[in-house]
């Protein structure tokens, strides 16, 4: 039995599991058939991301940006990047994140790859957000802000969620008025999350590069050839 680990955390919503599963089975059998012991089944529920990233025996998992900046890019090589293409706000390896409030506390706007940020709306709000090293959460729109010469001291109150889909639960009930969540998460909770019927995007921050494929720095030059070569065939 192999001792390798996958995991693909940062989309995987129970009512897609199936599909993410699928998705697995399709690169398993495909790194096996080239000589990869890829594991059976995907790593789930874990507490520490972190320690799942730098876990040696990691051959494929999805981070963040933000996290890589911060030191995990020392302990992980980089398989690839996923397409956002067809969701709204996103185009090829590029997303930007939606800001969120209820409906008819803002004016709905469309995604440019440009940052728009309704900085009178926004001022002396609540911002939800899913974690600190995120960049879809909270440092790109800390960036976005910065080139406004403005800054996170711009809201009221900063109110840590654990997840984009506790952010967006979080404004629709009023325990915060504002969020940024990913392009990707957007689209999945308009569809899955029934609080985000009263929401609607009232910004955007600027086009920045999707969250990427990680393997660990341990793996081989040779393996990790291999996943970019197989995940290229079958994800794009």
């Amino acid at each position: 039995m192999t001792s390798l680990i996958a995991a693909l955390p940062m989309y995987d919503w129970p009512e897609v599991r199936a599909e993410t599963d699928a998705q697995w089975a399709r690169l398993r059998d495909a790194l096996r058939d080239v000589g990869v012991d890829a594991p059976d089944a995907l790593t789930r529920d874990v507490a520490d991301l972190q320690a799942l990233w730098r876990n040696p025996q990691l051959l494929l998992s999805q981070t963040c940006w933000g996290p890589m900046e911060l030191g995990l890019a020392d302990h992980v090589q980089l398989v690839g990047q996923p397409s956002y293409d067809g969701i709204e706000g996103g185009q090829g390896i590029f997303y930007s994140s939606a800001l969120v409030m209820r409906r008819g506390e803002g004016a709905l706007q469309t995604p440019t790859g440009q940052p728009i940020l309704p900085l009178d709306l926004m001022a002396g709000k609540r911002l939800a957000f899913n974690s600190p090293d995120s960049m879809s959460g909270i440092i790109g729109l800390a960036r976005d802000l910065a080139a406004a010469v403005k800054n996170l001291d711009l809201f009221s109150a900063r109110i840590e969620t654990g997840g984009h889909r506790a952010s967006v639960i979080a404004v629709a009930e009023g325990h915060a008025d504002i969020a940024a969540i990913d392009c990707r998460s957007w689209s999945l909770a308009k569809k899955f999350e029934p609080a985000a019927a009263g929401l609607q995007a009232v910004g955007w921050t600027a086009a920045r590069k999707g969250l990427p494929y990680i393997a660990s720095q341990a793996m081989s030059v040779d393996t990790v050839e291999v996943l970019r070569s197989v995940m290229e065939s079958q994800l794009n």
